[in-house]
């Protein structure tokens, strides 16, 4: 089936300018399956797709990697083009790849996908499989969290574990992100965030972008534009207008809610809040204000960092003797 006619297919240039999207996270995502394995070379190959669709389709798209490229962008009505890793199993444990990966354009990172890495947690870990790796962030995972602080790169929390949400929020001097959840008690699947990590998030400065996945807004295939407001809402009053943005999680899942099919949509949504009682500050903060916020304190964190002259850290675990099915050299 062409991707187009997909369903899990909602993004192209038409429905992004009905939507009034200014700038796009593209997920540089490779199966857990490549952990150990080729994941490193997969995702400099799902990097390089990206580039050359951001090439192909200029100057509509122009590839962007900070805060003040995304508000330029705008103000050129041009769509900015963002890279994200979706799972740190994309790193083969090496700060070197990490800092290479940012050299090429990447201001995001999940720190897991669906699986658990040798240094942190995926959700896995809770509720229903309860199949605990490391109870969250590992001496590395938090010497990886500290490095993406230095370079100036986001720290995603969706998909990992409470434990490592914990540890993350605890270790990262600059606020996270959760890229792609919604409210665990509006929908108590392990990958949306509880009420006590969305008040700790909030003491980070951070922000989690709602998710339109069905199973995740009702823990069911059907939902609808009222069952993503209410998880806005919900975010909105436990952690602040401050900390909750939209993640969609369009072109990455199957069921999407009626009225929110696809990045057409979101047009719906907001009048939804505005007929709700949102003022036109608090849906500016939704659409992308809070976004740039965390953006921008990532941003100065990291050239506070370098005037300061912190160093790059040097840490180099030795993954092997822990798992005898890791393939990687020593």
């Amino acid at each position: 089936m062409p991707w187009g006619c997909s369903h899990w297919s909602h993004t192209d240039l038409t429905g992004r300018k009905k939507g009034r999207r200014s700038a796009q996270f593209w997920a540089a995502y490779v199966p857990c399956e490549a952990q150990h394995r080729d994941a490193v070379q997969l995702t400099l190959e799902q990097i390089d797709v990206i580039k050359r669709l951001t090439d192909r389709y200029s100057p509509q798209l122009t590839t962007c990697t900070s805060a003040q490229d995304i508000i330029d962008a705008h103000k050129n009505q041009q769509l900015c083009s963002l890279t994200g890793v979706e799972g740190g199993h994309s790193l083969g444990g090496s700060l070197a790849v990490l800092r290479t990966l940012y050299a090429i354009g990447v201001r995001y990172m999940t720190l897991t996908s669906t699986c658990h890495t040798p240094w942190a947690d995926s959700s896995y870990a809770d509720a229903p499989t309860f199949n605990m790796k490391h109870g969250g962030l590992t001496i590395f995972g938090k010497t990886i969290i500290r490095e993406m602080n230095r370079l100036g790169m986001m720290v995603d929390l969706s998909h990992v574990s409470k434990g490592t949400m914990r540890d993350a929020l605890e270790v990262s001097e600059a606020p996270v992100i959760f890229s792609h959840s919604s409210a665990y008690e509006l929908c108590n699947t392990s990958r949306n965030v509880q009420d006590d990590i969305l008040q700790a998030l909030a003491k980070n400065g951070g922000l989690v972008m709602v998710n339109f996945y069905s199973k995740f807004l009702s823990c069911s295939d059907n939902s609808t534009v009222h069952d993503a407001v209410a998880h806005i809402n919900h975010i909105k009053r436990v952690a602040g207008i401050d900390h909750v943005g939209l993640g969609a999680g369009y072109d990455g899942i199957n069921y999407t809610p009626k009225g929110l099919e696809d990045v057409s949509s979101y047009p719906t949504l907001f009048a939804e809040l505005l007929g709700g009682g949102w003022t036109i500050d608090e849906l500016t903060k939704l659409a992308g204000g809070n976004f740039l916020r965390v953006m921008q304190q990532v941003e100065k964190l990291r050239d506070d960092k370098k005037a300061a002259g912190v160093k790059p850290f040097e840490d180099h675990p030795n993954f092997r003797t822990d798992d005898p099915y890791n393939c990687t050299s020593s």
